[in-house]
């Protein structure tokens, strides 16, 4: 286990930094609530609390209490997100450990350190992290409680998937079914008890994640800042519908996408088959064949058992939580991203190693030995799929993983004639002869399930991953490393750039000078210059000195791997995309500093994208106007007038600022300023003084 946990910590910990702030959004927020305890408590995105994040603020309480014990740094907030994953191993190891032995234990420990995506989410600062760690502690909890029928390990169980709850709001609730099923199905007590225990634990969930909820909701809307993503300021309507059933039906009000079909643009066609595709088969999909050929396993030797036999809890916990959870997201056509699929990663782990508990058994029967012999072949076929679809890329492994494949499957057919061939004598020769029966088809079946996603894992560890939508592992067809978007050379969100439904970005965007206008499908690059950041296939951008937002004006220059509009030289775009790691110039930071302490807020800008990097910058708060994606109502247009009219707020950026989204509200506050006062050029972004309106 020892060895384990540290190769996991060295994994995860070796030179986290170099993914920056990762997503900056949640790094300012971290800074905001280290500077104040209120904007700790409600999560707020800025320390004079204008605004909370879109997300109730567990995860960043972790990070926060880390800043405050460490300083702030780009060190402090990711590596408790490291140990968070180590935690996550550890746990998912012990309870595995508790029926199947260390074995079993050993191989899912090892599955989930090396899935791709639970490689980058425990890198990174959003809140998937410790959605997970609670999430498999829950799950611990359970097996305990299946054990002794004692209803504290299901209360416990209850609490912590409440906290969860606070740190991913309903995602951390598609574990409970799988959890309600395996205890009331498997539990020892009679039926009666187990019903009102489970209750309990329903009711610890309600506990875990209701004294937070009544905590917020209660407090007057004057004391407390505006729940951001929610369209009344009202945390169940944030957690029921922009992050709930809206997610479902993609009905989500001011979403990335815009609402409606949300989950077909961001992730691919609904379907059963769409774990498997370009866009999240990579992330976590290698070892799921194998784990639902261990799961029909599971319940098939278990069909006849007692009750309480634990194969088939086991099945009934970790199937449930793959089924429900990956069914919820092939047909949720709300947003969904690719590392939502981290969600996935212990309980597929968990059936792997639980299901080649097989391959150290000593006598398996011909149907164990074709089923295991299935599920390995399975998987390699499978992992010569997935790295197909980077022809380029480590083109010799897809051959090596299919040929140890299918010597793993031989081997398995073949231990028990070699076996009976070496007699039942007990010499040393024979016994050295059977475990070498067992270890080969044992190693041969790593290399066959493993080689692939360790790849994905190393390659994830040494590139930089910024942004709000990051993804693991090389480029493909679909999501790309470090935060693909489809057609995305290298992630639209994370270390690359590109923006188009075509295979991957490329260099035909064009470059003019001029002020630059832009459709969707042409970033341009700087003036006269390729555009390095892609193209849509069938369109074409042109641009000024600097790039284009999307199907809109130039701004100050690109930002290579996100929407254009912020950036280049001068401003503050930086190579990270959406929410992603960006710079401010000197010029722009020095002058947000001026008389800083005497306004509330050195600045407002539209949208979190933009205001995010001004906090991290200067220190101080900023107010971002309609919050993550510009389209919450907040605040109204007299509000701001009021802040200004008080001189809360210093100086305004952006001439155009419309964030990716940009709501109604916003653009009214952009007009307004524009009219009342005058504008200046400072580091390639134009600024307003709110102090000094025009005659």
């Amino acid at each position: 286990m020892f060895g384990l946990l540290a190769l996991t910590a060295v994994l995860y910990l070796w030179d986290v930094t170099k993914n920056g702030w990762a997503n900056d959004f949640y790094a300012a927020a971290v800074q905001a609530g280290t500077k104040s305890w209120k904007a700790f408590f409600f999560g707020s995105f800025d320390s004079s609390n204008f605004i909370t994040v879109d997300k109730t603020p567990a995860s960043l309480w972790v990070m926060e209490l880390s800043s405050r014990i460490f300083g702030f740094s780009q060190w402090s907030v990711l590596v408790p997100q490291a140990l968070e994953g180590v935690a996550s191993v550890a746990l998912l190891y012990a309870a595995v450990k508790r029926w199947f032995g260390p074995p079993a234990a050993l191989v899912a420990g090892l599955v989930l350190a090396l899935t791709p995506v639970a490689v980058l989410m425990f890198r990174f600062n959003n809140p998937d992290a410790l959605l997970v760690l609670l999430m498999t502690a829950a799950a611990y909890t359970l097996v305990r409680a299946i054990e002794s029928g004692r209803t504290k390990w299901l209360v416990f169980g209850g609490l912590l998937l409440g906290l969860a709850f606070l740190a991913k709001m309903l995602q951390a609730f598609l574990v409970v079914p799988g959890f309600a099923v395996a205890y009331l199905w498997a539990g020892p007590p009679r039926f009666g008890k187990r019903l009102w225990q489970t209750v309990l634990m329903g009711v610890g969930i309600i506990v875990g994640a209701g004294w937070w909820i009544l905590a917020a909701q209660l407090t007057p809307a004057a004391d407390r800042p505006f729940f951001g993503g929610s369209t009344d300021n009202n945390i169940l309507q944030l957690a029921i519908g922009y992050n709930g059933l809206g997610r479902l039906d993609g009905s989500e009000t001011g979403s990335v996408g815009g609402g409606g079909a949300g989950g077909a643009q961001w992730g691919g066609a609904t379907g059963v088959l769409r774990l498997f595709h370009s866009e999240f088969g990579g992330q976590v999909s290698w070892l799921l064949p194998a784990a639902l050929i261990s799961l029909g396993a599971m319940l098939w030797v278990s069909r006849r058992a007692a009750r309480t036999d634990r194969t088939r809890a086991a099945a009934l916990l970790w199937g449930g939580w793959v089924l429900v959870t990956g069914l919820v997201f092939s047909y949720m056509s709300g947003i969904i991203h690719p590392y939502y699929m981290v969600a996935l990663a212990p309980g597929i782990a968990a059936l792997v190693g639980i299901g080649a508990t097989a391959l150290w058994q000593a006598r398996l029967g011909l149907t164990g030995r074709i089923t295991v012999a299935v599920a390995i072949v399975a998987t390699a076929l499978w992992s010569y799929v997935l790295l197909d679809r980077t022809p380029d890329w480590l083109p010799w492994l897809r051959w090596v993983i299919v040929i140890a494949g299918v010597a793993a499957a031989a081997a398995v057919f073949a231990a028990p004639y070699l076996a009976r061939s070496l007699g039942s004598t007990g010499s040393l020769g024979s016994r050295r002869g059977r475990r070498a029966l067992v270890l080969v088809p044992v190693g041969l079946a790593m290399v066959a399930g493993l080689a692939g996603p360790a790849a994905y894992a190393l390659d994830t560890v040494n590139s930089a991953h910024t942004g709000a939508i990051p993804s693991a592992g090389p480029q493909t067809d679909g999501f790309g490393g470090g935060g693909g978007f489809p057609g995305g050379r290298a992630g639209q969100f994370g270390r690359g750039a590109g923006f188009g439904p075509g295979r991957t970005g490329g260099t035909a965007g064009t470059g003019t000078g001029g002020a630059g206008t832009g459709v969707p499908g042409g970033f341009a690059g700087p003036a006269g210059s390729a555009g390095s950041a892609g193209t849509r296939p069938g369109s074409s951008g042109t641009g000024g000195s600097a790039g284009v937002l999307p199907g809109g004006r130039g701004a100050a220059g690109t930002r290579p791997g996100g929407f254009g509009g912020r950036g280049g030289a001068g401003g503050f775009g930086g190579a990270g995309g959406l929410g992603g790691s960006t710079t401010v110039s000197s010029a722009l930071d020095k002058l947000l500093e001026q008389d800083a302490s005497s306004y509330k807020w050195v600045a407002a800008t539209v949208g979190s994208e933009a205001a995010a990097p001004l906090e991290l910058a200067t220190g101080d708060a900023v107010v971002a106007i309609g919050g993550f994606n510009g389209t919450d109502p907040w605040p109204t247009l007299a509000g701001f007038e009021a802040l200004v009219a008080k001189h809360e707020i210093h100086y305004y950026v952006g001439a155009d600022s419309q964030s990716f989204g940009g709501g109604q509200g916003s653009s009214a506050i952009t007009k307004w300023v524009a009219a009342h006062f005058t504008k200046e050029t400072v580091g390639g972004e134009t600024v307003y003084d709110l102090t000094k309106p025009t005659s």
